[in-house]
């Protein structure tokens, strides 16, 4: 876990940066700055998101929460399919929002990671060939990706180290993989929410949160039963452990999994049979 951390927290490796020597400590401490955590000085673009369907490119990891798309060239948007794989999505036009098939949800899962839902409810992963697919009934340590962003540009690195990217080498689709350890410009991409940055800190929060999230860890696990269970009988197989398990589940980040392996210890659950 030592070595996974140090790979999530490093800055972007740019393609074609010579690294220079640092002059002082001072200098060394301020490029060693994240600059997700840094404080956004841009003015919002309205005019800009109104060219994309009212949806706003994203400039700080903080703004990366509830429903998102994911912009590689201009008005073209990560799709999903409904066998899992992920694909660039054909042109919009100018004013137009991306399809409901190119529409993600980002569920925080640390302070500098998030995990990713499709519209299929589907946690995005990368597989033993590098591909980014949304198989994964839960968030575990492979479903997570970090936000990079650094001089007005944004990368995203999946939790194999690599950065995702548009592969159009192998296939008539031009599929979503995770391959380059440094990031170019076919790794640079735009993140956008329909979530105004202007609504205040509440209003944002109570959008993002899944409508199975809202109220306690008690009312949220039940939520899933019901989303999940596969009896016939329809009545609710609830695991009889105390929530002290999903409280520590969800520091860690670790929230989806635990509730999975509860749901598994009952038998309950189509996905865990």
């Amino acid at each position: 876990m030592s070595e996974y951390s140090n790979v999530r927290l490093s800055k972007l490796k740019l393609k074609g940066v010579k690294k220079h020597k640092k002059k002082n400590k001072r200098a060394r401490e301020d490029d060693d700055n994240d600059i997700r955590n840094s404080p956004s000085t841009s003015a919002i673009d309205f005019d800009d998101a109104a060219q994309h369907g009212n949806w706003f490119r994203v400039d700080r990891f903080e703004q990366i929460t509830g429903s998102i798309c994911i912009e590689f060239t201009p008005y073209q948007y990560v799709r999903a399919l409904d066998n899992g794989n992920l694909i660039l999505g054909s042109p919009h036009s100018p004013g137009e929002g991306p399809d409901p098939e190119e529409i993600f949800i980002a569920v925080r899962v640390t302070p500098a990671q998030i995990a990713i839902k499709s519209g299929y409810f589907k946690y995005l992963a990368v597989d033993k060939h590098r591909k980014v697919v949304g198989h994964s009934d839960a968030i575990s340590n492979r479903e997570h990706f970090d936000p990079i962003f650094q001089d007005g540009k944004l990368a995203l690195s999946a939790s194999n180290g690599c950065f995702i990217s548009i592969d159009e080498t192998e296939s008539e689709l031009p599929y979503v993989v995770a391959r380059s350890t440094m990031a170019g410009d076919n790794e640079f991409i735009k993140i956008r929410t329909n979530i105004n940055p202007e609504m205040t800190r509440l209003e944002k929060l109570k959008q993002s949160i899944p409508d199975e999230e809202k109220g306690t860890l008690r009312d949220c696990e039940i939520n899933y039963v019901k989303k999940f269970q596969s009896f016939q009988d329809k009545k609710l197989r609830l695991n009889t452990n105390n929530v002290n398990s999903l409280k520590e589940a969800k520091t860690k980040g670790r929230l989806h999994e635990e509730l999975l392996d509860r749901r598994a210890k009952m038998k309950s659950d189509k996905f865990c049979k």
